[in-house]
């Protein structure tokens, strides 16, 4: 306790300093962010490269970037047809050319369908994402925008039932067939709330849907949601109400960012997938690093046709964000924001995680075996992880 008090001290008086010394936070927060006052919030943002180290350019930045994000909301979730293109002819939804808005408009409903399905179910077991949040989008709340701006969850009910089944009758007019019973039961399974207000998972849907937008190459890869989940949930529930506030804009950069890590988002390209960065590389590398520290443990993975497809594509793409309960996956998450090669540190826990299944592993079987790596016992302490991975770095 003593230990912890003198730690919380020192990173007190670290980040109250005009001039962060970052290198000594990530030391100090490589043994899990304390959360008094909202520190871990504002840890993160720092460790992930949002706020720079000089706090005189905190304020010109914060206010830079939120309205960034403000204007990206007000272009890419505006509604199509109310701009007009470079003829001035007004769009509209037959409009065949390819700069069409509408057209566009078509194409991003296919991502954004796959997004509402994925936040809807954000943390299950974790009622917080299906509360209010205190600050819905204004574009959205505000009535005399209600033409303009168009919630995304309209934009998906409306797209779902567009989509439902097509007939021709013998005139040959289209019909569409449709299952009211059906799409009543699917879109009530996560009630909507009243009109002017937003649930924290349609907050995280338009962060991905934005990002997908601002990354056609990558755009939205299911598991994104897990990753960007957690981060939301420290923004939107740090105890400073400006902060909170501005949840939604901080955590869309912090994201961002995140993705931008070396190796991060490469793991969500298939394309990359058998290159030096893709997501099978840093599988191999786990196996690898299995291998040079316990041959009997890989021994076994390879006799049994352990492949790390089974579970460590999910361990290292979601960055173990569904291995452990939510607050483990947070302390996890403060050492690895805290190290400067994330991923590299990533993959070392991975193998901490095997190694301290050893015994398991060696006297079990196939269907035992592949149990336990895809459903990781809860028994273990985070932390004890984590100390495994460093010891395994240091040799």
């Amino acid at each position: 306790m003593e230990k912890y008090k003198a730690r919380l001290e020192e990173i007190k008086s670290i980040l109250n300093q005009d001039s962060i010394d970052v290198n000594k936070l990530r030391k100090l927060s490589s043994f899990s962010c304390p959360n008094e006052g909202g520190l871990r919030s504002l840890i993160w943002k720092i460790l992930l490269n949002y706020l720079p180290s000089d706090r005189k350019k905190w304020p010109e930045l914060l206010k830079r970037r939120r309205n960034e994000y403000r204007d990206f909301v007000r272009d890419m979730i505006i509604r199509p047809g109310y701009k007009e293109n470079e003829n001035c002819e007004l769009d509209h939804p037959l409009n065949s050319n390819p700069s069409s808005e509408w057209s566009s408009y078509f194409k991003d409903n296919e991502v954004l369908v796959q997004i509402d399905k994925d936040v809807r179910r954000l943390c299950p077991d974790l009622f917080f994402f299906q509360k209010p949040t205190e600050f819905p989008c204004e574009e959205i709340k505000n009535a005399a925008d209600a033409e303009r701006y168009q919630s995304l969850r309209k934009r998906v009910a409306t797209t779902q039932l567009k989509a439902d089944e097509v007939c021709k009758n013998r005139l040959g007019i289209t019909n569409f067939k449709s299952d009211p019973k059906k799409f009543k039961e699917e879109q009530n399974e996560y009630s909507y709330l009243p009109i002017g207000q937003e649930a924290h998972w349609e907050i995280v849907e338009r962060i991905l849907f934005i990002y997908a937008k601002l990354n056609p190459g990558c755009s939205y890869v299911q598991g994104m949601n897990e990753v960007v989940g957690p981060i939301y949930f420290i923004f939107a529930n740090d105890p400073d109400i400006e902060w909170r506030r501005h949840a939604e804009a901080d955590c869309f950069f912090c994201f961002n960012n995140l993705m931008g890590l070396e190796g991060v988002r490469e793991n969500f390209e298939l394309v990359l997938d058998n290159t030096q960065l893709g997501i099978a590389s840093n599988m191999k590398k786990l196996y690898d690093m299995v291998k040079a520290n316990d041959v009997a443990v890989y021994n076994v993975l390879e006799k049994q046709s352990l492949k790390p497809e089974f579970f460590a594509f999910r361990w290292i793409t979601l960055l173990l964000s569904q291995e452990f309960k939510l607050p483990e996956v947070i302390s996890l998450w403060d050492v690895l924001f805290s190290d400067s090669k994330t991923l590299d540190f990533l993959i070392h826990v991975c193998c901490a995680m095997i190694l301290i299944q050893r015994d398991q592993l060696l006297s079990g079987d196939f269907s035992s075996n592949i149990k336990t790596l895809q459903n990781y016992p809860n028994n273990v302490d985070i932390m004890h992880i984590v100390d495994k991975a460093k010891h395994l770095r240091k040799k």
